[in-house]
Order: structure tokens, then sequence, then C-alpha cells
């Protein structure tokens, strides 16, 4: 699955994406409009992202780039 070099700033984006989407995931989150902006924020910082146009398959891309950041694989070069 590491066929991808995704760029620095994507991976921390998706990163920074995961943390607002676990804590509304919560039972009963707190601050949740703040929450909601953050996310909204990061997923059209993510959506945009000048990498998806040279991505050969961006819905495949887009898939392997959650899995890894989940996984843990953050640290990676472009």
């Amino acid at each position: 699955m590491d066929a991808i070099g995704f760029p620095d700033d994507l991976v921390q984006t998706q990163a920074a994406w995961n943390a607002p989407y676990d804590a509304l995931a919560a039972p009963r989150p707190r601050g949740t409009t703040a929450l909601r902006r953050r996310l909204l924020l990061l997923s059209v910082r993510l959506w945009w992202h000048p990498f998806w146009k040279t991505a050969p398959s961006v819905r495949a891309a887009r898939s392997e780039l959650r899995q890894m950041v989940r996984a843990g694989g953050a640290v990676r070069a472009a």
C-alpha cells in the first residue's frame, strides 16, 4: 500500500482532521461547534489539495491516505 507518495502537508492535514472527527464521535462531546468548524475547514483543505489532480485514482488514493494515517504512518516523505 506504500505505492503513493503523499505530500507531507496532505498527511498532516489528514492527521489533524482525525482529531476533531474522533472527538465528535465520542459520547457527549464538548465544544461541538468549534469541533465542527475545525472539521469543515480541514475537510475543505483535504478535498481541494492540489495533489488530487495528479493522483491516478483519486478515490483509491483518498482511501489509502486515510488508512495510512489511521495506522500511524503519518511520518512520510513526499
